[in-house]
Formats: structure tokens, sequence, C-alpha cells
């Protein structure tokens, strides 16, 4: 399961390279959909991108986008108060007598500052970093997609909800953020051969139990340890990893764009590291037939996926 990624943010880098059209309407309902309380989790990456904006509409995003990173920190600035306020109550307590109610309550104060200055800083930090496109679950992220004959970059959730289903498979299945290649013609049948995608990756992050890792059993009495690898491929680049995606509306709910990215065996190098699945980067000279399936050549999908580009996988514990 790829349960993280490092992604391209910027939904620029995708029409430089590939002449698609954003769809800045998809774009606008995100941002404003957010600033009214949708609870959208868009990576700081994609932010980014209307830092100068070039257009009306981009204009708008911005403003969007700095009135709700302003209620973010007052929010923030409101719980460091509480927590300051809270810091020092127990040790003015303390100074009296302890109890390990005081000392508990201080503790937590104390990590819960820390915590919300951090929170502080990264949301006031204008130089980019790292951290700012990795996308986890139920974060937004551009995918490239087929409307209306042309090449469209639409803001989509990381965890789809295929058409039709009920809000709660978002509970029900929550591992929908991966679409297995073996069941493509199952699970994913209504999307497999008819809605696809891409997103443009440059590292993907696993879950792995240490022992897998270390190419060892479980020692008698030890407990499973998961640790976090980072997968990148050398020499490094963006991957074109294919998606299905789905355009969902509920009653009284507003419309959802999630996708989902295919998963399929690891290659030897990632087998050995641990772990039992892996993305599919599609080759360049295969977009354009990806991004429009035939429903009824799922063959010709199939060997897209086999056809894939093959990068080598260097992998380290993640920070």
């Amino acid at each position: 399961m790829c349960y993280s990624a490092q992604i391209v943010a910027d939904y620029r880098k995708y029409v430089k390279m590939f002449g698609p059209d954003m769809d800045i309407r998809e774009f606008a309902r995100l941002y404003w959909e957010r600033v009214e309380g949708s609870g959208a989790k868009v990576p700081k990456g994609m932010d980014a991108a209307f830092v100068d904006p070039a257009t009306e509409e981009e204009h708008r995003i911005k403003q969007w986008i700095e009135r709700y990173d302003a209620a973010q920190a007052t929010k923030l600035e409101q719980e460091l108060f509480k927590q300051r306020t809270r810091l020092a109550d127990a040790a003015r307590v303390l100074q009296t007598k302890s109890t390990k109610a005081t000392i508990e309550s201080k503790q937590i104060a104390t990590g819960k500052v820390a915590a919300t200055l951090r929170r502080l800083d990264d949301l006031r930090r204008t130089e980019a970093v790292d951290r700012d496109s990795r996308i986890f679950p139920c974060q937004y992220a551009p995918v490239m997609v087929m409307e209306n004959g042309r090449r469209v970059i639409k803001p989509m959730r990381y965890q789809c909800r295929p058409a039709g289903k009920p809000a709660i498979y978002d509970v029900k299945y929550p591992g929908t953020y991966n679409a297995r290649r073996d069941n493509l013609e199952g699970f994913w049948k209504g999307l497999f051969g008819y809605t696809h995608g891409l997103m443009l990756v440059s590292a993907f992050y696993e879950n792995v139990p240490r022992h897998r890792m270390e190419g060892r059993e479980l020692a008698e009495g030890e407990k499973e340890e998961n640790v976090v690898l980072e997968f990148k491929p050398n020499p490094p680049q963006d991957m074109l990893i294919a998606c299905l995606w789905s355009k969902w509306t509920g009653r009284d709910e507003p419309d959802l764009l999630s996708f989902a990215a295919v998963t399929d065996d690891p290659p030897a190098e990632i087998a050995l590291a641990g772990h039992d699945r892996c993305i599919i980067p599609i080759k360049p000279e295969n977009i354009s037939a990806w991004l429009n399936p035939d429903p009824a050549d799922l063959d010709a999908q199939y060997a897209i996926l086999d056809d894939r580009h093959q990068p080598y996988y260097e992998y380290r514990l993640a920070a």
C-alpha cells in the first residue's frame, strides 16, 4: 500500500511537461469550500502555486488561501494561550504541592505548547521544504485526466469514493487510496477502463515490519515493529503514476473528486526491503492511451501496466 507519496504539487509543472489545461473552477471550488469549513486537507505545496497569481481567478484563490491561513493562525494562537495558561497554573500549584495529576498536566501542556509553536512556524514559513508536497490519505493532489478530448489538471482527494457509493465508504473501506491490480475488474470495475488519471510522484513511503526489512524472522518473544521506508528511484526522477478516479455527487453534500493509485507486485529490491506492493509508473509514450481507455478493450490497459517504467528503487528509513 502506498500510504504516502512525495508528489509534484505545483500544477504548473504538469502544464510545462504535458500541456494540459488547468480546471480553475475545481481549484477555486476546493479553496472556497475549505474557507467555508469543508475540512479539505491541501498540502502547502499546492497552495504555493498561487503565491504569484497571473489571472483574476488565481488572485481570488490566493485571497482564500490567505483567509484560511489567517483563521488557522488564530485558532493556533488561541490554543497556545490555553496551553500556556494551563502550564502556568500547573507550575504555580507545584510550588506548594506535588501531585501526579498536576505533574501530568504540566507535561501535557509543555508538549502541546511545543507542538502548537511548530505548527504556527510551519504555517508562517515561506521557504519550501520537501514535506510541503508529501501527501497522505484524504489529502489533495493535482491529477491529470482527459476531458472533452483535452488533458486537464484537477485537484483530487487521495482516497477514492466511487460514484454512486455512500459517503460511509470512506470509513468502511479506508484503504481505497490504492487500487490493487488484481482487483481492477472487481472492486474497481466501475472505474477501470473508464476514468483513468496520472499523478507525478518522486518518492513514496511504506510501513514495513522491521524484521522483514532486516531479512529475518521475529525472535522468540519479540513484538512486531513497523518502520517507515522511503522509496526513491535512482537516478532521481518524477514518475507518472497510474491512477483511477471518480466524481462523486450526493444529496445536500458538495461534489467530491477523488482518486486511487494503482498498485501491483513489487520489483525485487522493494520485496527485499520487506514490502509486498508498489505503485505503477507508466511510460510517457503511453499517456494518451492510458487517459483514453476503451472499456471494451481492457487487455490494452493491462498491457500498459505491464509495459511500465521500471526504475531502480533505493530505500532508507524515513525521517
